[in-house]
C-alpha cells in the first residue's frame, strides 16, 4: 500500500491538527478528487458541508498547494471554482513553482532564451512544459520553447479581432528558432508542426470561421525559405474550412475560396466541392 510521504508533515502549522492532514491524505489517496467537490457544494448535507469546509479551511496554504499539484491537471479549474482561497491560490506564483518543480524538475536549469517570444512566470512555463510534452511529445531541451511558441501563436490567432498576418507570425516564430541555434531546416520543420497543431485545436466557432477565411484569403507572398509556411499548413487551413466549416459558407464566399484553393492545388479533394 502507499504510505504519504514523511516530508508532507514537515508543512504542517503548530496549530493544525494531524488528524485533519491525515483525513485529507486518505481523502486524496483512496477517493476520487469530485466526491470532495460534490461535498463542498452540496447544500442537501450541511453538517458534512461544515465538516470538509471546516477541515479544509484550517489548512495553511502551503500544505494545500501540496496538496493540489499533486492531483491530475485536469481537476485544476474545478478545484479552483470551490473556495474563493483556493482560486487565489492559482492565480499567485507559488503554486505554479511548486507544480513546476514537481511535474518538470528539470525546468530549474532551463536557461532563459534569446530571442521574441520570452519565457515567462512559473504558469507559462508550466503550461508551456506541458504543451510540449502533451500535444508534441517532446521531453528535451526544445520543448519549452515549441510550448511558448504554440501558446504564442495561439494566443495571437484566438485572442485578437484582427491578428497580424500570418507572414508575420511565422517570420516570429522561425526568428524565435533560428535565434536558438536551430538550422533553417529545423526552424521551419518546427514551425510547421506548430502552425498544424494550433490550427487542430481552434475552437469551432464563428471567430475561427473567419479566421480561417482571412488565412484563405490572404495574398500570396513570395518569401524567402524559411519564412514561407509550408503547403502542409496552406493545406490544412482550406481542408478545416471545407469540412468543419462549410455550412459557414454563403456562396459567394464558397466559390471565392474554393477559385484560391483550385489555383494552389491541383488536384483537390472531391469532398471540397458542391456549395
Amino acid at each position: 500500500m502507499h504510505r504519504p510521504s514523511k516530508f508532507i508533515f514537515s508543512f504542517v502549522s503548530p496549530g493544525v491538527d494531524a488528524t485533519i492532514v491525515l483525513l485529507c491524505l486518505q481523502l486524496l489517496i483512496f477517493f476520487p478528487f469530485y466526491w470532495l467537490l460534490t461535498v463542498m457544494t452540496d447544500n442537501r448535507d450541511s453538517d458534512t458541508l461544515t465538516l470538509v469546509d471546516n477541515s479544509f479551511g484550517r489548512l495553511p496554504d502551503h500544505l494545500l498547494i501540496e496538496i493540489f499539484i499533486r492531483l491530475p491537471v485536469s481537476e485544476w479549474a474545478q478545484i479552483s471554482c470551490v473556495k474563493k482561497q483556493w482560486a487565489s491560490l492559482f492565480l499567485g506564483e507559488c503554486l505554479w513553482q511548486a507544480a513546476l518543480m514537481r511535474t518538470f524538475p528539470s525546468a530549474s536549469q532551463a536557461k532563459r532564451w534569446p530571442g521574441p517570444i520570452p519565457q515567462g512566470l512559473s504558469k507559462r512555463r508550466f503550461a508551456a512544459l506541458y504543451v510540449g510534452k502533451h500535444i508534441f511529445a517532446l521531453d528535451n531541451d526544445i520543448d519549452e520553447i515549441v510550448g511558448h511558441t504554440y501558446l504564442f501563436l495561439k494566443e495571437q490567432l484566438e485572442l485578437s479581432n484582427m491578428p497580424p498576418p500570418s507572414g508575420i507570425l511565422h517570420g516570429t516564430i522561425i526568428d524565435q528558432f533560428i535565434t536558438c541555434g536551430k538550422s533553417r531546416d529545423v526552424a521551419h520543420e518546427l514551425a510547421s508542426q506548430i502552425w498544424l497543431a494550433v490550427l487542430d485545436n481552434l475552437e469551432e466557432n464563428q471567430h475561427t470561421f473567419l479566421l480561417l477565411k482571412r488565412l484563405a484569403l490572404e495574398g500570396d507572398v513570395f518569401l524567402p525559405f524559411p519564412y514561407s509556411r509550408s503547403i502542409k499548413v496552406q493545406w490544412r487551413v482550406f481542408e478545416k474550412l471545407f469540412t468543419d466549416f462549410r455550412d459557414c459558407f454563403d456562396q459567394a464566399d464558397y466559390y471565392d475560396v474554393l477559385a484560391i484553393a483550385k489555383n494552389k492545388f491541383q488536384p483537390i479533394p472531391s469532398a471540397w466541392l458542391g456549395f
